[in-house]
């Protein structure tokens, strides 16, 4: 089981109104604090280097671009800089966001000189980009299938097929292709894809036998799409396991779980659930052509669609599909949507009663396992159910978001890798979690007729709300 720390690296202490008002995307840069924004990014870079010390395997990195959300616009800047003052982590980027990258070769450089500096300790990672950072680079949403398809051959091609060569895309053209930096890892680094519940992006995975890493989504449509991902696999002739599949999960801890709470209640700012639905307005996280039909209908019905009495709008209900004949793909589809929208379901903002609901929120936050705060001791239940449920083999411990202090922030990472990440690599030893590292995925063959098994399993949820109850 591959245990990994992750932050957004947020630009702390953005007035907490005009996120409320506009979402993380869209703030004018004036607002940007030059010596804050040095600090943070030094802070975040020690932070790692003390998540290695303390044990975790993996330090993940993201991107994104024109919001304070995420201060990592230029990750394979920070993941190189980990490359040299790291020693044994791998260095897992999820990831870079092909569609806007403009050069797909000149990116493959990139990674491989990461790969080079680090021994061999790079995971690489895609992603299709945000609908915001379509607006933030000028790229065309209605073609980002199609860059991020085929930055991604260029980028596959680049490290494996021996130079020179010559590449013509429909969107990228390469008359001599022959670079001279290739990754240390042979034939190249490890590529992990992360989501957030897209049935299209889970086919894709299935279809190269590429880990699927969903970012703290709700669990019953998880559990849905790791079985999508199983349909998906048993069509290329075979059978999915844990190293296929990995999880974010936000967890807090501190010395009492009272602590705990307050710290975790802010991380409601900047970026689980409600922190998502802040991160941009719909207008800009869905573009026209960005999505898929269904996702489109999707959007359209919620954010149009009067709301019944006593209809929740959070996006922690959990909601179930409005008839039997709603397919998986749809009702997943629905599932991400929801995530990502529900906080501007209001028409009238009301800004102080908008920051009061969230506050509300977060104890349906927790019982939805989006969040898991307390001891290092009172969190091991939740988080072994977790596990139980999911089984994934990669594991990425989501914190240190939102305006929470440095204090705070360094005993809650010191407290996770001296009491809580020793406790998950039992469970996950126990439950037989394997990595992508320990199983090649892919290798399970899967002969002709032979019925897929699941992976993930909701019963031990039920039971677990059943005993809550």
């Amino acid at each position: 089981m591959h245990v990994g720390y992750f932050t957004e690296r947020p630009h702390r202490y953005v007035n907490n109104d005009e996120i409320i008002k506009n979402g993380f995307f869209g703030l004018p840069n004036s607002m940007f604090e030059r010596e804050t924004a040095a600090r943070f990014l030094n802070e975040y870079l020690d932070e790692r280097v003390m998540a290695e010390e303390l044990g975790f395997d993996g330090l993940m990195l993201n991107e994104h671009h024109d919001n304070a959300f995420c201060m990592g616009s230029v990750m394979n800047v920070e993941a190189s800089i980990l490359a040299r003052i790291t020693n044994k982590a791998k260095i897992v980027l999820l990831g870079n966001p092909l569609p806007i990258v403009g050069n797909p070769l000149r990116l493959a450089e990139e990674l491989a000189t990461i790969d080079l500096i680090s021994g061999g300790r790079l995971v690489s990672g895609w992603v299709r980009g945000a609908g915001s950072e379509q607006f933030a680079s000028n790229a065309n949403p209605a073609f980002n299938r199609e860059y991020f398809d085929e930055a991604h051959e260029v980028i596959v091609k680049a490290w494996t097929q021996p130079g020179p060569f010559r590449y013509e895309g429909k969107h990228f053209h390469y008359r001599y292709v022959n670079p001279w930096m290739l990754p240390l890892q042979k034939p190249h680094p490890q590529i992990w894809i992360p989501g957030l519940l897209s049935p299209e992006t889970v086919e894709w995975c299935a279809k190269h036998r590429y880990p699927y890493v969903a970012l703290a989504t709700f669990m019953e449509p998880t559990v849905e799409l790791w079985d999508f991902y199983r349909d998906a696999a048993a069509r290329e002739g075979y059978q999915v396991g844990t190293e296929n599949f990995g999880y974010l999960q936000k967890i807090y801890v501190a010395e009492t779980d009272e602590k705990a709470h307050e710290i975790a209640k802010w991380d409601m700012f900047g970026g689980a659930g409600i922190g998502y639905s802040l991160f941009a307005q719909p207008h800009w996280s869905f573009p026209p052509g960005y999505n898929s039909k269904m996702a489109t209908r999707r959007i359209a019905k919620q954010l149009t669609a009067p709301k019944k009495k006593g209809e929740s709008s959070t996006p922690w209900a959990g909601k179930k599909s409005e008839t039997a004949e709603t397919s998986s793909r749809e009702r997943i589809s629905g599932a991400q949507v929801e995530h990502r929208s529900a906080s501007w379901q209001q028409r009238e903002l009301d800004v102080e009663a908008t920051r009061q609901h969230i506050f509300e929120e977060f104890k349906d936050a927790e019982k939805q396992f989006q969040m898991i705060c307390g001891t290092p001791k009172s969190v091991l239940p939740k988080i072994r159910t977790l596990l139980e449920v999911l089984r994934p083999g990669i594991f990425m411990i989501w914190q240190n978001d939102g305006p929470i202090s440095r204090e705070d922030r360094l005993n809650n990472l010191k407290l996770l890798g001296q009491e809580v990440v020793p406790a998950i690599r039992e469970m996950g030893k126990e439950l037989d979690l394997k990595s992508p590292f320990e199983v090649t995925p892919g290798q399970r063959k899967l002969a002709p007729g032979q019925k897929p098994e699941s992976v993930g399993s909701l019963e031990p949820l039920r039971a677990w709300n059943s005993k809550a109850a």
